[in-house]
């Protein structure tokens, strides 16, 4: 049933972060009502596919500049614990639907608000995208190569670690915190911050001293010719990790280098000639030949897997982290709980609307 069994959540349709913290909700077993604009909420009923991350949990059509639609929404806000918007900031509050209103409905509710910019601020009603966040917080600058442009990490560290992660810890906090309160509360989930909090290591280690501001040039940025990816003879390529010195040694000797006259490992003036080594010999070996020289040894060596390739690791693949389904791949559950499981929402038949609408207390 999942940890949040008897927990309700009504997720209000956006894009990105707020979708993905709806999914992870259900995951983890709460009863989430999406409300979306009438066509496509119907469409979906009907079987059609609906926004990314909305599948599996109930979708009800409700116009929202419509007195209807404001009426059923706050009829579910009065019934929930955990109110979901991605909206920019003012828009739930010109709707009739904000903070203010909502709490003095239900005083219980968690009012989970996720956006770019944060709910103040000179930006923060200005429009925006995963890579713009990342920019402004510098940790857009410290991705790429030595010399290269910065690499956006496809929509990964601002949308949804530095959005949904932390809109789901909100919420969470608040829930436990509620406990003994009473009282709901308002979450400001914005990834302009999350992003900067996961930079968190980067910036103690420069302030001691040990990472530069030159992306490409520090032990964790593809600086350290043993911290990289590296192309094999089949143009496929392996990660190299082996940072602690055993698995540093267990490398050298699994790729038949512990005999040669090398620079120190942490010799930064010596970094070029590591790397051009460890390029010429990983070169002479198919990714996958690779693999089973370092199968069963710490060094922190792994193939570089598609993503049609994936599933089918043998530690992926026993752990269900992803998972074959219908012609499409869909991840699992995560985090994992011993008396609580939860599940996957992906793939999973719509919810009727009906029973959920009566388990909340209500009818069309």
């Amino acid at each position: 049933m999942g940890p949040l069994n008897g927990i309700r959540v009504v997720e209000f349709t956006g894009i990105g972060p707020a979708p993905m913290a709806g999914m992870l909700l259900a995951d983890l077993g709460a009863s989430v009502i999406r409300l979306d604009r009438p066509a496509a909420a119907d469409a979906m009923n009907a079987g059609a596919g609906g926004p990314h991350m909305s599948e599996g949990r109930t979708v009800l059509p409700a116009d929202l500049k419509s007195d209807g639609g404001r009426a059923l929404a706050r009829d579910l806000v009065a019934r929930a614990d955990v109110l979901l918007e991605g909206f920019r900031p003012g828009v739930m509050e010109r709707l009739g639907l904000g903070p203010d209103t909502c709490l003095g409905l239900n005083p219980r509710l968690v009012y989970a608000r996720v956006t770019g910019w944060g709910q103040d601020g000179p930006l923060a009603r200005a429009a925006g995208h995963d890579m713009n966040y990342i920019s402004v917080n510098g940790a857009l600058h410290a991705i790429g190569r030595e010399g290269g442009p910065p690499v956006p990490p496809i929509n990964l560290l601002g949308d949804f670690a530095g959005g949904t992660m932390f809109a789901v810890t909100g919420v969470l906090g608040a829930l436990v915190e509620r406990q003994s309160s009473g009282r709901g509360q308002v979450v400001d989930a914005a990834m302009v911050d999350g992003s900067a909090l996961l930079m968190s290591m980067v910036h103690e280690d420069r302030a001691r001293g040990s990472w530069n501001d030159e992306r490409g040039t520090n032990y964790l940025d593809t600086g350290a010719p043993w911290y990289d990816v590296y192309e094999c003879a089949d143009g496929r390529h392996v990660s190299v990790g082996c940072i602690e010195p055993q698995f540093y040694a267990a490398f050298l000797e699994g790729t038949g280098l512990a005999g040669e006259d090398l620079p120190d490992q942490w010799d930064r003036s010596g970094w070029p000639r590591l790397r051009e080594r460890f390029a010429e010999v990983l070169r002479t070996r198919t990714r996958d030949e690779w693999g089973e020289v370092f199968d069963g040894v710490d060094a922190c060596v792994m193939p570089v897997l598609s993503l049609e390739e994936a599933p089918d690791h043998p530690h992926v693949r026993a752990r269900g982290s992803l998972v074959r389904d219908g012609g499409r791949v869909i991840p699992g559950p995560a985090p994992r709980f011993d008396r609580t499981p939860g599940g996957v929402t992906r793939g999973r038949r719509q919810p009727d609307a009906d029973e959920t609408l009566r388990e909340w207390g209500l009818d069309r």
